[in-house]
């Protein structure tokens, strides 16, 4: 059962402080991923240790408060935080001290604004200690962008939005059985690291995930240091509370950079199908950019699962498109939507968000040939009953208000190897999706 945040911090994030952090190049957090290698030497930040050899590497429904009062009290923790030098050394010392409290009050007091008190975190800080964990994983995959662009005219800074499940920890571990992927792959305190390592790589503005088990621990506190503003909500009923030694509800979370943007509004919603609530659910928001003063409306969606369910999640995509209607006062304000749709291209929900009147499209269409067709997958995965290649997740966008200046290519066949995913090599069983995006100049386009 839940034992609360406490328990998989103190093994968890004991690992990235205890490992020594070592000097790395910085080019993993340039916004196009270039070849970077692992750290090779202990840093003076940390100390001299010894270290294994490395590889190169190629390149809110729900408040905080209300999930902290399901989850129950902070259940004290026999080990000891490490230090993980001057940039970071506070945060963690602050997480142990609070969260081997066993107030509830004083838990819940923490989650909610303890954390946007600590001192900013360096990316390259972050990075280093997530690499000195990865020293013995094999070389981080290459992905590259593909530009877009028809021309250069906008002269503001790109939108850069990262779509990713991310494979709760309970499911991976305990429910999911990916029959071709090592147990020793799926051990989170090295996994979150591989997570993390892909979001600091892309550097991305606005960061959708599902399947978060690990807000509160992992994502709240590190993101919260990194610039982002967090939001979270649960599933009611997540599958990952019937899995033994969880670490709460999954469900979907989302980031925004607070230099970048400015909250206007938030809604947490609880899909519903035929009038009934669901166990799905969606987080949007109103967004002003800093830069242009421009709102759009950012959301992200994680609809129900398996074959036999599609009328399901198409009733489940009719009340989200309708939620976002209202929001975005009938398309006057551009949208984002970014999720795990569960769902072909070839089933009734797809069909909905193509021809909704908020005037959709999909992003990743735009890396085919004829600009028609979806991706050929983005999730693989090995079961019991067979190998899974699908393609479920997509990042929709108003095409009358926004432009697509590039998308990131997906791993090839070649790259996700025999075993497909998870592996040691990628975190997840559905690969991130990531796309820059520009608001339209052209005031004729918009609706």
């Amino acid at each position: 059962m839940y034992q609360s945040p406490a328990r998989s911090l103190s093994s968890a994030l004991s690992t990235l402080c205890c490992v020594p952090c070592t000097a790395t190049s910085s080019s993993l957090l340039l916004r196009s991923p270039v070849p970077v290698k692992r750290a090779l030497s202990p840093p003076a930040l940390l100390g001299s240790s010894s270290a294994a050899p490395r590889r190169a590497c190629c390149h809110q429904g729900a408040s905080a408060a209300q999930c902290c009062a399901a989850l129950g009290p902070g259940v004290a923790s026999s080990q000891t935080v490490c230090s993980m030098g001057n940039s970071t050394s506070r945060l963690y010392s602050a997480l142990a001290k609070t969260l081997n409290s066993s107030a509830g009050p004083q838990h819940r007091e923490y989650l909610e604004q303890d954390s946007e008190q600590l001192d900013p975190i360096d990316p390259k800080d972050l990075l280093q200690e997530c690499q000195a964990v990865l020293q013995k994983r094999p070389p981080r995959l290459q992905r590259d962008f593909v530009d877009m662009r028809a021309d250069s005219t906008s002269t503001h800074r790109p939108i850069r939005v990262m779509q990713w499940n991310i494979l709760a920890q309970a499911l991976g571990e305990g429910k999911d059985n990916f029959i071709q992927c090592p147990v020793e792959a799926l051990k989170w305190e090295e996994r979150k690291c591989l997570i993390l390592e892909e979001i600091l790589a892309y550097q991305p503005d606005i960061l959708c995930l599902q399947e978060v088990d690990h807000y509160f621990d992992t994502f709240q506190p590190l993101l919260s240091r990194l610039g982002y503003q967090c939001a979270f909500f649960p599933k009611p009923w997540s599958p990952c509370l019937d899995v033994e030694h969880n670490n709460g509800p999954d469900g979907c979370a989302l980031f925004f950079l607070k230099d970048r943007f400015t909250l206007i509004n938030t809604v947490n919603i609880r899909l519903t199908a035929m009038k009934l609530k669901t166990n799905q659910v969606a987080i949007a928001q109103t967004l002003r950019c800093n830069e242009t003063g421009k709102l759009f409306c950012i959301a992200v969606t994680h609809l129900k699962a398996r074959t036999g369910w599609e009328r399901f999640r198409s009733a489940q995509g009719c009340d989200l498109l309708q939620n976002l209607k209202n929001i975005t006062q009938g398309a006057e304000i551009p949208l984002i939507i970014c999720g795990d749709f569960n769902a072909e291209p070839t089933e009734e929900v797809y069909k909905e968000f193509s021809n909704s009147s908020l005037n959709l499209n999909s992003a990743y269409k735009l890396l085919s040939a004829d600009g028609q067709s979806e991706p050929p997958y983005t999730t693989w995965k090995i079961r019991p009953a067979g190998e899974c290649r699908h393609t479920l997740d997509y990042i929709w966008y108003s095409q009358h208000a926004l432009n697509v200046n590039s998308a990131l290519s997906l791993l090839t066949e070649e790259q996700i190897g025999p075993n497909r995913l998870p592996s040691f090599n990628y975190p997840s069983d559905h690969l991130s999706l990531v796309c820059d995006f520009s608001f339209n100049q052209d005031p004729d386009r918009l609706l």
